[in-house]
């Protein structure tokens, strides 16, 4: 693959990346990585049963999606940047309970700046570390609320798609290029399984975007080129290992948010497992 980026922009941007944005307590880590789940794992349950299963698995760390439906007493009630304040404190103090720590928020886009600083303002509120987005056409919008708001953005990417040969987010050189010039907050949330089903080895990509790397969806797959379902770390074929000891050297200090797309209604034990993982991977890596 191409790369955009000189060796000397790569350590230009690790370092300026290192010290910009939110900070996520040490205390929230597993191995030295903010390590949880991406409520999405969770879809068919309420954002209430996403933290208790969260907890249950091991994460210290949630990423939260709009749409989901707030809690089995109040299903009709949904949680995004639009819920009001009465809202957000339950959803607080539910994190509280469990000793879990929202830090991103996506995949969400705004119609307008307007939208936009609803989202950075939703954001704020919650104190998350990042955002994460493929609305490419507000970036103009989106660096300025950055700036105003001191908090990340990742570009989220989705697989290669034959139908729209117009969709270019899953090429990391692509995503590089929309980002390189501006500030060292908004760049790439590395989401390893979309990667897999467009052919591409997620470790090559990682590289492609050192610097650039804001947070990262962790996915196993079976086989590369090919989509779900997802597999239990260490199980698939994209070198998981390979992306946490690349991630490590480039001191990368975002969240993993495990998004586990199998085994939906059960899948607390497998995430655990991933989870299991990541804590095994820290102990060999010291």
């Amino acid at each position: 693959m191409k790369t955009y980026v000189t060796i000397a922009y790569c350590v230009m941007s690790v370092t300026a990346a290192s010290f910009a944005g939110q900070k996520i307590p040490d205390e929230h880590k597993i191995a030295g990585f903010a390590v949880g789940c991406q409520a999405y794992t969770f879809n068919r349950f309420s954002v209430f049963e996403a933290i208790e299963k969260t907890d249950q698995a091991g994460g210290k760390v949630i990423e939260f999606f709009p749409g989901q439906k707030l809690s089995s007493e109040e299903p009709t009630v949904r949680w995004s940047h639009n819920s009001p304040d009465e809202v957000t404190d339950k959803v607080k103090a539910k994190l509280a309970k469990h000793k879990i720590l929202a830090v991103n928020y996506g995949v969400v886009g705004g119609s307008d700046e307007a939208e936009w600083r609803k989202i950075f303002e939703f954001a704020k509120k919650l104190n998350l570390y990042g955002i994460t987005t493929e609305d490419i056409k507000n970036l103009d919008v989106i660096e300025k609320l950055i700036k105003e708001f001191d908090i990340k953005v990742g570009i989220h990417e989705h697989g290669k798609n034959p139908n729209r040969p117009e969709y270019k987010l899953w090429d990391p050189n692509y995503v590089l290029s929309l980002v390189k010039d501006r500030d060292p907050r908004i760049g790439a949330c590395a989401d390893t399984g979309h990667w897999a089903t467009s052919g591409l080895k997620p470790v090559d990509c990682i590289r492609i975007l050192k610097g650039r790397v804001i947070s990262a969806h962790l996915k196993d797959r079976a086989e590369i080129g090919k989509g779900l379902p997802d597999q239990v770390f260490g199980t698939g074929v994209s070198d998981i290992k390979g992306v946490l000891d690349e991630l490590k050297g480039q001191g990368f200090d975002g969240n993993i948010s495990i998004e586990y797309e199998n085994n939906w209604d059960h899948s607390v034990p497998d995430v655990a497992q991933c989870v299991g993982f990541i804590r095994g991977w820290g102990a060999g890596s010291k």
